[in-house]
């Protein structure tokens, strides 16, 4: 999934050192990354596989305490490092400018809310949104000067923080002028990979050596991208699925390519004519011996589950078949199951320059999730519910719940629709508890991503700032 937000404005659980898989009911996890911050809170889908799974317990059922940080900006991108404070990237409202914001999930800022707050150079609409943590708490990132950004934050003895570029790679030369950054993550020997809007596949070695691969003319990168333990990078594009992995010369070399269904053209509740999916690893084994996607399809969409290294295709099953027939979201993939949630007719605010136009333009938001497990005779539909998911969901694979954050109104959408904080169990897809958030369309979390974060806390982005949820 990207982040539509960006558009509008036009203690920490550690798995073992040595990265054994965490069996759980819901599992298990890939080994953690190493170079990335905590598991489930250093990138935007959790982990480098976008899993959109987490070890960390949510807030569960019942009455809830929520709170904002009112930025004056749209922020997809909210991570959590292992001390503690919360990295958001946001975008400004008046200016449209990508910031840097650190917050303290317990206490109040100098600035509007935040500790600190740094500035990066403005790109494309959907360029740097897909940033993560490294091991060292910094966020990475590429600005909109085509430069791989590493920003550190430190504080003072009397409690004042300060936001800094750490260290800097140019990547002018290996993206062309008018192409920005849209998928972002690292492998597990510390390459740096990422994806372009126009179909350029590269990597920053850890030296700061770069190298990079075109793909076939006409395929773009909308979404973003990611790694699993065997060193292998997925990339989904507007007409197919591929892995790639590092040769033996440093240079990015693809392993196999799946051409997908995108369908006649783009649909409502879609950003871009292709899938809407960030590649998903999972499986019950290592945690990553598969590959999801969802495709375009005109008609009902389907799941496409490939597995990991060969592209093998394991099985495809037709989703969101009782409500919208389309998905921006990436799928959330853990052990044996795959869960789909509809973003079909949802109303962006705009859509990315070239995206073309809707067919139809606009549709009601019927909503609707899907739960499909993958076994020995190929994939089945465990459940369908109609809930009208307004973010991206996340499972717990600690306290077992589904949460993801609900649109509340008519199907044909309005600017007065509210918004609910809701919890389903993931073994039925019945919802377990619905509590009221803030509503209008200043509180539209517009299908971004959450962060469940320690203590139980959830933050999400919205159009204006951030809901703190515990």
């Amino acid at each position: 999934m990207r982040s539509p937000l960006i558009l509008l404005a036009a203690g920490v659980l550690a798995l073992s050192a040595a990265g054994s898989a965490q069996a759980t009911p819901w599992g298990p996890l890939a080994p953690p990354n190493p170079h990335l911050g905590p598991v489930g809170t250093s990138t935007m889908h959790g982990d480098a596989g976008s899993s959109d799974a987490t070890p960390l317990a949510g807030p569960g059922p019942g009455p809830l305490a929520v709170s904002a940080y009112p930025l004056a900006s749209a922020c997809p991108t909210l991570l959590q490092g292992a001390d503690g404070l919360v990295v958001a990237l946001c975008t400004s409202i008046a200016g449209q400018r990508p910031t840097v914001h650190l917050l303290d999930p317990e206490v109040r800022g100098p600035i509007g809310y935040s500790l600190a707050a740094l500035e990066l150079a403005k790109g494309s609409l959907l360029g740097g949104v897909y940033a993560y943590l490294d091991d060292a708490d910094r966020l990475v990132a590429v600005d909109g000067n085509r430069a791989l950004v590493r920003v550190a934050h430190t504080g003072d003895a009397d409690g004042r923080w300060t936001l800094t570029i750490d260290d800097t790679v140019d990547l002018s030369a290996a993206i062309p002028v008018g192409d920005n950054v849209t998928g972002l993550v690292p492998d597990r020997s510390g390459n740096v990979w990422f994806a372009t809007g126009k179909g350029v596949v590269g990597l920053v070695t850890p030296a700061g050596a770069t190298a990079t691969l075109t793909l076939p003319a006409g395929e773009e990168v909308a979404n973003s991208i990611s790694s699993a333990p065997s060193g292998r990078v997925a990339v989904a594009t507007t007409h197919a699925l591929y892995e790639f992995r590092a040769d033996a010369a440093g240079r990015p070399e693809q392993l196999w390519r799946a051409a997908y269904d995108r369908g006649t053209a783009r649909k409502p509740g879609q950003l871009s004519w292709g899938t809407g999916s960030t590649p998903t690893y999972f499986g019950p084994e290592t945690g990553a011996e598969y590959l999801t996607i969802v495709d375009n399809a005109d008609g009902p969409v389907k799941v496409l589950i490939f597995r990991s290294g060969t592209g093998e295709s394991v099985c495809s099953r037709p989703v969101l078949t009782e409500g919208g027939a389309g998905s921006e979201n990436s799928p959330i993939g853990i052990g044996r199951s795959v869960f789909v949630a509809s973003t079909y007719g949802y109303p962006y605010p705009a859509v990315p320059e070239g995206a073309g136009p809707a067919v139809p333009a606009v549709a009601p938001f019927a909503g609707g999730m899907t739960r499909v497990d993958v076994d020995e005779r190929g994939c089945h539909t465990v459940w369908e519910n109609s809930v009208r998911s307004a973010a991206v969901p996340h499972l717990s694979i600690t306290d077992g719940r589904l949460y993801t954050v609900t649109r509340v109104g008519p199907q044909v959408t309005t600017p007065l629709d509210g918004y609910t904080f809701t919890v389903i169990d993931p073994a039925t897809g019945a919802v377990r508890s619905e509590s009221p958030l803030p509503g209008t369309i200043v509180d539209d979390p517009l299908q971004t991503s959450a962060l469940i974060a320690t203590g139980g806390r959830v933050f999400q982005g919205t159009i204006t700032g951030i809901l703190r949820i515990a």
